[in-house]
């Protein structure tokens, strides 16, 4: 399996072999569109501002994949909105974005923009938000032609790093994205204390935090982490597994 690459250097674009698992609308790499995208806009606003921004890389490294924002996923009896979905001529990909900051100001991007970063702070909710964003990617790639990624961007360095072997147990042990961590199974918020949290993920996920960007000062280091669900994982709707 081959995929259209463009030589960052000279322009010139070529057929390069792909890692069938980390392709979107089985047309463009993940590592593509994260290098093309890293080269004008290391950092963002927003979670919107990097939403509009991965479509648009997405379109120029693929013209023949059309991207559709806040797409409505019924089941279940309500409607849920998917971030991205990437359509194909051979393929789609639904796609959740989670863009999760600590406090950081500074100069960055072509063209050169002032960024002024807020401190979300709740890093318990960033892992609980983002594997259930798994879980939902795991309901919505029914088709066998789609395959949904998870991507997180964040400056937030205690989401990659591993805790201390002495760290008390927290709340949100389970849901601990770092990375070298495996995500499978039913994950408990509390130990199991607080049912609503209870995640239930019907594959495996090895964590890998890949690096983003570096930028100057406390904060200015950016990292992501790519989680690909396939259709092989996708079964009935289940009520735990938001």
């Amino acid at each position: 399996m081959r995929v259209q690459a463009k030589d960052h250097f000279n322009g010139a674009v070529t057929m390069a072999p792909m890692d069938p698992v980390r392709i979107i609308a089985g047309r463009a790499s993940l590592d593509d569109v994260m290098a093309e995208l890293c080269r004008h806009r290391p950092v963002f606003h927003s979670e919107a501002d990097l939403q509009h921004s991965f479509a648009k890389v997405l379109w120029e490294l693929a013209p023949d994949v059309h991207s559709r924002l806040e797409v409505p996923q019924r089941g279940l009896g309500r409607t849920e909105y998917l971030d991205l979905q990437c359509l194909g001529p051979g393929g789609r990909t639904a796609i959740e974005f989670k863009y999760f900051t600590r406090g950081w100001m500074g100069e960055a991007g072509t063209p050169v923009e002032d960024f002024i970063l807020k401190a979300h702070g709740a890093t318990d909710l960033a892992r609980l938000h983002f594997v259930r964003d798994i879980a939902r990617l795991e309901r919505f790639c029914r088709r066998p032609d789609q395959n949904g990624l998870a991507l997180m961007l964040t400056n937030e360095a205690s989401l990659w790093t591993p805790p201390g072997r002495a760290r008390r147990r927290t709340r949100d042990h389970d849901f601990r994205i770092h990375h070298g961590r495996e995500l499978s199974g039913r994950l408990l918020w509390a130990e199991g204390t607080y049912e609503p949290n209870t995640c239930s993920l019907r594959g495996m996920y090895p964590l890998k935090w890949e690096t983003y960007s570096e930028q100057g000062g406390a904060g200015g280091e950016f990292r992501y982490l790519a989680v690909f669900v396939d259709s092989s994982t996708s079964g009935a709707d289940d009520a735990t597994g938001e």
